[in-house]
């Protein structure tokens, strides 16, 4: 059995992304010990005003989170492509508690890294309102490359799939379905 974590990025409070991060959720929870993060619930100030120089203390929902990535084996993150990336708010929850001593650790005066969240997996979900392809190969796949070499494999936690839902915007009800069976099988095979 993993510790799995499901986390909706999107912002919003009803969304595609929570459709599918509950759907995703519900599977996974019968076979594993699920706990999720709803981005549109968290409070925090979003913004690392002087980097990393003079960090905020974290407030209950960020302490929260990162107590969360801890315990967790698998972070599966459901995320909205917003102006080709991730939301504000959940890059916010990034800045704030990805942090040196956290996530990674500099070693002699930054001359190297060391990756402290090693030994959890992750699956990225994405929805657009784009064509997948049109976004991968034409737009240049930002969220992805983000999430997976400079956030996830930074820190150390090894992306084993991402999948593209895609366009949402006037998808038909049966196009749905078949994006939650796909869901549905993601869940099954962790």
């Amino acid at each position: 059995m993993k510790k799995i974590l499901v986390i909706n990025a999107n912002p919003k409070s009803d969304s595609m992304c929570k459709s599918i991060a509950e759907h995703y959720s519900h599977v996974a929870g019968l076979k594993h010990d699920l706990r999720s993060i709803e981005i549109s619930d968290m409070n925090f100030e979003l913004n690392l005003s002087e980097g990393y120089e003079s960090v905020l203390p974290l407030e209950p929902d960020l302490l929260s989170f990162q107590q969360m990535i801890q315990w967790s084996d698998h972070i599966v993150i459901v995320s909205p492509v917003w102006w080709g990336n991730i939301p504000a708010k959940f890059k916010g929850a990034i800045d704030r508690t990805f942090l040196p001593g956290f996530a990674f650790k500099y070693l002699d005066g930054k001359k190297g890294l060391k990756k402290l969240l090693t030994g959890r997996t992750s699956q990225l979900i994405f929805t657009l309102d784009t064509p997948p392809f049109w976004y991968k190969y034409i737009q240049g796949n930002l969220i992805h490359k983000q999430l997976k070499n400079s956030v996830l494999g930074f820190t150390g936690i090894k992306n084993k799939s991402s999948t593209y839902f895609g366009p949402v915007l006037n998808s038909t009800e049966n196009t749905r379905e078949k994006w939650m069976g796909k869901v549905h099988k993601l869940a099954s095979n962790i």
